[in-house]
């Protein structure tokens, strides 16, 4: 198993300042950032697709940034999408047509982060009162699965399988043409 580690030289308050608008911030952090994504992409993609999976990536760095919602999240967000770019370019090379899924993560990465706002909005206004509370709690609120136990008075198991189910119809109404 591959560990994910916070990129070495990407500090929190570089990636703050990316986040934020900062252009030479930005460029600063996509620097830090391509070795690791580099040393990634090589040990999950084919060889000749390694530099294509650091090019999206970074690519998708600069445009999305802003977008981060928790400085945290960053690595994380980097590396699954090199796993995602490591994986589309395999399934390119093996002639397998990306699923729709695919179609639509490539619609929603072209749209503006505004229009993106209000479809997530209106994504979350068309759920059921309780998936709607769930999701606005963890995703809006932040708060953990206990914590959201405790306020709705459910069981973990329940709370989990609710951000599921909701996440899946938000996924859902947002990819439908």
């Amino acid at each position: 198993m591959i560990s994910i580690a916070r990129p070495s030289r990407c500090d929190p308050a570089l990636i703050e300042a990316a986040r934020s608008g900062d252009a030479d911030a930005l460029l600063s952090l996509i620097a830090a950032a391509q070795p690791d994504i580099r040393r990634y992409a090589a040990r999950n993609c084919r060889a000749a697709d390694i530099d294509d999976a650091v090019q999206e990536t970074l690519l998708l760095l600069y445009r999305r940034v802003g977008t981060l919602r928790a400085v945290t999240s960053f690595s994380a967000w980097l590396f699954a999408v090199a796993r995602r770019a490591c994986l589309r370019l395999l399934r390119i090379s093996a002639a397998v047509p990306d699923s729709a899924a695919d179609d639509a993560d490539a619609r929603l990465a072209l749209l503006r982060p505004e229009d993106l706002r209000i479809d997530l909005s209106r994504a979350i206004q068309s759920l059921p009162e309780h998936y709607r509370e769930v999701i606005l709690l963890r995703d809006i609120e932040e708060l953990s699965i206990d914590e959201i136990a405790s306020v709705l008075g459910l069981s973990r198991e329940s709370v989990k399988a609710r951000i599921h189910r909701a996440r899946m119809l938000i996924r859902e109404y947002l990819i439908r043409d």
